[in-house]
């Protein structure tokens, strides 16, 4: 049986590839500090699978755990690591954090894999790492700008590091940048669990029509698009999970064609802040309670994916509109509703 390591295994995104890959036959090893997740996640992940991956509880900022854990992992097959803060406001508020935890992490992670000999890494990168994009679709050619956030630039850092290291040691890499994962489990048993106030749009969404928020705020509508606002590529966090079975298998299976690829993960298409919250009331029937607020700092104008490398290399491909992963948002935010409920 393959075993693959995850790191952030208890997030979002972790949670649902952690699904995927055990689905797939795989084993799971997951790494989390539950720092900005919740140990029920693991519960889920059992629950749908019918099988219990392998927790440790460690902060990556802790290297004798880390390479405790990774020496007993060391006949891991691969490592997926997504263990990483990601809200792009949070980071310009506190930059120090993001790049003690990212950067910091990153490296502890690096050396341990090295001393342990463990060659397949895939990695969670972001379309951030393209800051303001002169030209749309972004293709991985597209030049990096300055990122407009600290967590971009904390992405642009691990990408740095892992051309380095894949050059001087045996490291395989395949770096995955994403769009916007939205969404969760058709099951409603795992999917996105935001600590406190969300950052990102749809979840906020979601609170606000369940009434946990009072009022989504629309950052700026005076941005150079047909509506005035952000406009971002959504993909479903299943269709998502799914491309890193495809990349851990790539990688396995020595089919690289490089020491470090990149690829980039969306739906290939852009929809604006505005045209999310229409299709969300249009899908559940639900009015939203909206205002119009000023711009947020590190937020790019407008970014969409071009997927044709995923597609042609990977073989991958998403499966999934925007109107299926907010529909699932919302049959995930009322599953937590119930279980309130159930609790009080």
């Amino acid at each position: 049986m393959k075993k693959i390591i995850v790191t952030g295994g208890a997030g979002y995104i972790g949670s649902h590839t952690a699904v995927e890959l055990m689905n797939a036959g795989y084993d799971v090893a997951i790494i989390d500090n539950l720092s900005n997740s919740d140990a029920s996640v693991l519960g889920g992940i059992e629950e749908i699978t019918g099988k219990q991956p392998v927790f440790y509880n460690i902060d990556l900022c802790n290297k004798e755990d880390l390479n405790y854990c990774l020496e007993k992992e060391k006949d891991a097959d691969a490592i997926i690591h997504f263990a990483a803060f990601k809200a792009v406001g949070e980071s310009q508020q506190f930059p120090m954090k993001y790049y003690n935890n990212n950067v910091v992490g990153m490296v502890n992670l690096l050396d341990c894999i090295i001393k342990n000999k463990l060659n397949n890494f895939v990695f969670s990168s972001s379309c951030t790492v393209y800051g303001e994009a002169d030209e749309l679709p972004v293709t991985e050619n597209s030049p990096e700008k300055k990122a407009e956030s600290a967590y971009g630039f904390t992405k642009q850092i691990g990408e740095r590091m892992l051309a380095d290291v894949s050059q001087a040691d045996s490291l395989r890499v395949i770096s995955l940048r994403y769009f916007n994962p939205i969404g969760a489990h058709d099951t409603a048993i795992i999917g996105e669990l935001p600590l406190g106030v969300p950052n990102n749009l749809v979840p906020f969404i979601t609170q606000t029509a369940i009434g946990i928020r009072e009022q989504l705020t629309v950052f700026g509508n005076d941005y150079d698009t047909p509506d005035g606002t952000n406009i971002r590529d959504y993909i479903h966090v299943v269709d998502l999970a799914k491309a890193h079975v495809k990349a851990v298998e790539r990688l396995m299976e020595k089919k690289s064609s490089d020491n470090l690829e990149i690829f980039n993960l969306g739906t290939g298409v852009g929809n604006s802040v505005l045209e999310v919250v229409q299709t969300f009331e249009k899908v559940t029937g639900v009015k939203l309670n909206y205002k119009i607020g000023s711009r947020r700092a590190g937020d790019v104008v407008s970014i969409y994916a071009d997927t044709n490398k995923a597609g042609d290399v990977l073989g991958w491909k998403t499966e999934r509109d925007l109107a299926n992963a907010l529909s699932t948002a919302w049959k995930w935010e009322l599953a937590l509703k119930e279980k309130r409920d159930k609790n009080q």
